[in-house]
């Protein structure tokens, strides 16, 4: 029997160990392949965005349409976004800017959707991500925009009021909150420490299992998994980036009140995305401080077929008591009825500006 079973799994690994060195000539000669597009965009000048959205959403919605099994999609999304990542950073890393330290849930935004071989920039504070893209610092952005539980980001979007930047990708990143600690027990934490979204996107949690530990907000995550693993009696409230990153073991696991606790994040770049098939466009505008106004605005998107999928009104920050909306719609800036209800847009509106065009998120 112990014969029989060591001759068969002898033959199946050799099928294994043919198939890896398959896997490893097809993968380099793709990298091959990708280092031709390159010299082939740089003798007709076009060698600046080496990175194009649209291209890349393309490839990862053919493989997840062709996928058979038994691998999920999400797993091949994961390895081709890592391919084509390897296959970028052949011509050169990108470097993309986020809010930091190490170990955020931004951080896991940014290798998510650019992949590992990416070049981490973190900032410390969503202006200096802005600033660093602007200045060419950095390649592209990663910014939190909203979240499922909390809303909106605020500073996000008072800065894209005034930034020349443009959308260009979007990251949907599920937010699971878990307990570090070096302690092994709960009655032995008092502290916890962690940003003040995390704290209040666990506000039942704390409340059933720790009543009377001493709630800490901190300017990240990560900065709070650093003070927990150097104090005695203190946890912090952080994503699995952060447990990894700072050695801190998981006392409780997926502590978020709401069960699909979800941010969304935008990709900020100089230039725009093309047409991917499956798109959105964002964009702000103003109304005027009269009866009717806002639906007289909205009245061009029903009447070219155009889904609007999210309003979200701001005070504007240079009048007193004024508004302005920032919206996001099915379809790419140039499909025919989204073209048609942002010029008439632009005749009511008297302010508009159109954030970038950009493929939906691959969850």
């Amino acid at each position: 029997m112990g014969d029989n079973l060591q001759d068969e799994l002898t033959v199946v690994r050799q099928q294994i160990d043919q198939l890896d060195g398959q896997l490893l000539e097809l993968l380099n000669q793709r990298a091959r392949y990708a280092q031709q597009v390159g010299e082939i965009k740089a003798r007709h000048g076009e060698a600046g965005f080496i990175y194009r959205p649209e291209r890349e959403a393309q490839v990862l919605q053919r493989i997840r349409e062709n996928n058979p099994g038994p691998l999920s999609s999400e797993s091949v999304t994961w390895f081709f976004r890592e391919v084509m990542s390897a296959c970028l950073s052949l011509e050169q890393p990108l470097g993309i800017a986020f809010l930091g330290p190490l170990g955020t849930f931004s951080e896991s935004a940014v290798t998510k959707h650019f992949g590992h071989a990416a070049r981490l920039m973190p900032q410390i504070s969503i202006d200096d991500v802005f600033r660093e893209v602007e200045a060419c610092h950095a390649d592209y952005a990663v910014v939190p925009i909203e979240n499922s539980t909390e809303g909106a980001v605020g500073r996000t979007l008072d800065l894209l009021l005034t930034t020349p930047l443009k959308i260009c990708g979007e990251v949907v990143l599920r937010i699971h909150q878990h307990l570090l600690s070096n302690e092994t027990v709960l009655g032995r934490v008092s502290k916890v420490y962690s940003h003040a979204q995390s704290l209040a996107q666990c506000h039942e949690w704390l409340n059933r299992s720790l009543p009377l530990a001493q709630r800490v907000p901190v300017a990240s995550n990560a900065q709070a998994a650093q003070l927990a693993a150097a104090e005695a009696g203190a946890a912090a409230i952080a994503g699995q980036a952060a447990a990894e990153r700072y050695h801190l073991p998981e006392l409780a696991s997926n502590i978020e009140d709401e069960p699909n606790n979800t941010t969304r994040f935008v990709v900020l770049g100089r230039h725009d995305a093309g047409p991917s098939g499956r798109d959105k466009t964002s964009l702000i505008m103003s109304a005027h401080n009269q009866t009717g106004a806002l639906s007289q605005l909205l009245a061009p998107f029903s009447d070219a077929g155009v889904s609007m999928t999210r309003l979200e009104s701001r005070p504007a920050r240079h009048t007193l008591w004024e508004y302005v909306f920032f919206v996001d719609l099915d379809g790419h800036r140039n499909d025919v009825p989204v073209r048609t209800a942002l010029a008439e847009l632009a005749r009511r509106a008297p302010y508009l500006k159109l954030l970038g065009s950009y493929p939906v998120a691959a969850y």
